[in-house]
């Protein structure tokens, strides 16, 4: 720039030139936000196709729950997520709505099943302790139905055995439920092979259905003979066979339990089917009776006391159980006017077997059971058991037993009996007592009475005369004492090795040593030479 007299020179303005108007174009600016809503709309249309199903689960409670937070896993695996829990129409509980995964689809059907996992101590199990720290979540289990759903109904607590598990459902049905709950172990052999799965009064009243599980391999053990018992608790029983204690574990001390077995003596049979229904026994003598169908009722008239013998007792012969007491009666006799104890007894003759022919004993034919009479065939009373004096029911021969027989025309037909042991004791027991009241013991008393005063008189003799024994005697026999001492002495010197005596006896023994080898020669030199007796020795020549 220049300056002038008039100021400054200003530059020159280019001339504008006018530029045609161009079309439409994409700019880079608008790139990033077209990618961006791409992006966007495939993220939307993926996560729509990849959604899963949304299903709502009924529960009486929504404790631990919380919406947008609490968890539904299958095997652990998380496969969806709590959306809302709202109040049921019928405010009887809480209706729960959850978003399950893509892959849940499939598992959706109608036997699905849904818990709330939650710290939970039940019988002898505890569950759920890890949510202490990681909260409630929804369990799940995959039915194996076909039918599609999308509602379900929640468990209130969860189920023992879930699907996949293998092994087999059975169903056991009892008079009551007992010491029995929703987990309680079922025992083979005192092993834990099964779960109690559910319990339910029946319809009628009239006892309990169980629904048990029984796992794999452990289920094939169960036939269509097998018999079920209550193991809970501790089994106490106290008869005729004595004091016993039977109890499956310490578990089922505490929390009840099952036990099965297949009796030792059973016909094989193949393995029970699925949801098979047995009898729960109460006990295993019950669970393991071999089932009698033949049963033969007979009479039998105590003139005794059947104190300690009750409906059940055994019936024994000669230690082999044969039946059981069936009724305990008690009847007068109008023509005698005495009082007899009726017991009517149970035979089973099925029991009376030859193992070795397997031919049976027919206890029920008329002459057999007659002859086995006649021979002494009779019924008595005995003792099962001092500590609780139970008594049952024993079968023997007794060959000196009064006769008997049979009367087959009352029903039921009466067997004879023989006194017991114990009656039999106390009748001689008390003869001794009648016997002993007639023995004189006063007369006795005064006898000895005057005998002990004699025996005593003569005592006082025999101490007044030791006592002048002691005086007068004594010092007499002192003084002979010492004389016999003296003369030991004396002797005692005489015969000693060194006494004058000993020297000159060997002196004379040695004399007469010498005297007899001077025979010796004598009679030698004569018997060479006899003729030296009449003329003399002869002289030797040098």
């Amino acid at each position: 720039m220049t300056e002038t007299p008039q100021g400054p020179e200003l530059p020159e303005i280019p001339a504008a030139v006018a530029v045609p108007r161009r079309r439409w174009s994409l700019s880079l600016v608008w790139l990033i936000p077209i990618v961006a809503a791409v992006i966007g709309g495939w993220l939307a249309v993926k996560g729509i196709l990849e959604r899963g199903p949304t299903v709502t689960i009924g529960f009486n409670t929504a404790e631990g729950l919380e919406a947008g937070k609490t968890r539904i896993k299958y095997k652990d695996v998380d496969i969806g997520l709590v959306k809302s829990i709202v109040l049921a129409e019928d405010r009887k509980g809480v209706v729960v709505t959850a978003e399950l995964t893509k892959q849940a689809e499939d598992f959706l059907v109608e036997d699905t099943r849904f818990w709330v996992v939650r710290p939970r101590v039940a019988g002898g199990s505890v569950s759920g302790i890890g949510t202490l720290f990681s909260g409630a979540y929804i369990g799940f289990d995959a039915g194996k139905s076909a039918v599609p759903r999308r509602e379900f109904t929640g468990l209130e607590t969860p189920p023992v055995v879930t699907a996949g598990l293998p092994g087999r459902h059975f169903i056991l049905t009892s008079e009551d439920l007992g010491f029995l709950d929703i987990g309680a172990p079922i025992y083979f052999r005192r092993i834990p092979v099964g779960q109690v799965v559910a319990f339910e009064l029946d319809k009628d009243g009239a006892g309990v259905t169980f629904k048990i599980f029984i796992n794999a391999p452990y289920d094939r053990y169960v036939t269509g003979n097998t018999r079920f018992w209550q193991a809970s608790g501790v089994d106490v029983t106290l008869d005729a066979g004595g004091f016993r204690v039977n109890t499956e574990s310490l578990a089922s001390i505490l929390i009840g339990g099952i036990a099965f077995q297949t009796p030792a003596d059973s016909v094989p049979a193949p393995q029970a089917r699925e949801n098979t229904a047995f009898t729960l026994f109460a006990d295993r003598a019950l669970a393991l009776k071999h089932p009698d169908t033949v049963v033969e009722t007979y009479r039998l008239v105590f003139k005794e006391s059947v104190r300690g013998l009750s409906v059940g007792a055994p019936v024994d012969f000669r230690g082999f159980v044969i039946g059981e007491v069936a009724a305990l009666n008690i009847e007068l006799d109008p023509a005698t006017n005495e009082v007899g104890m009726v017991v009517h007894i149970y035979l089973y003759p099925e029991r009376f077997r030859r193992r070795n022919a397997g031919a049976q004993l027919a206890m029920d034919s008329k002459a057999t059971l007659d002859a086995m009479v006649a021979r002494g065939l009779r019924a008595q009373l005995r003792t099962g058991n001092l500590l609780t004096g139970q008594l049952y029911v024993a079968l023997d021969f007794f060959p000196k037993a009064p006769k008997a027989k049979l009367d087959w025309n009352s029903k039921p037909v009466e067997l004879p009996i023989m006194p017991a042991s114990l009656q039999e004791l106390q009748s001689t027991l008390a003869e001794i007592a009648n016997k002993l009241e007639k023995v004189p013991f006063e007369g006795i008393g005064t006898d000895l009475r005057q005998t002990l005063q004699s025996l005593d008189r003569t005592l006082q003799n025999t101490d007044r005369l030791v006592q002048r024994v002691d005086k007068d005697v004594a010092p007499q026999a002192r003084a002979a004492i010492e004389d016999a001492r003296r003369t030991f002495a004396a002797a005692e010197r005489t015969l000693a090795s060194d006494a004058p005596l000993q020297q000159d006896a060997r002196t004379a023994l040695r004399e007469l040593t010498r005297a007899a080898e001077a025979l010796r020669v004598l009679a030698d030199y004569l018997d060479r030479h006899p003729e030296a007796l009449l003329r003399g020795k002869k002289e030797e020549q040098p």
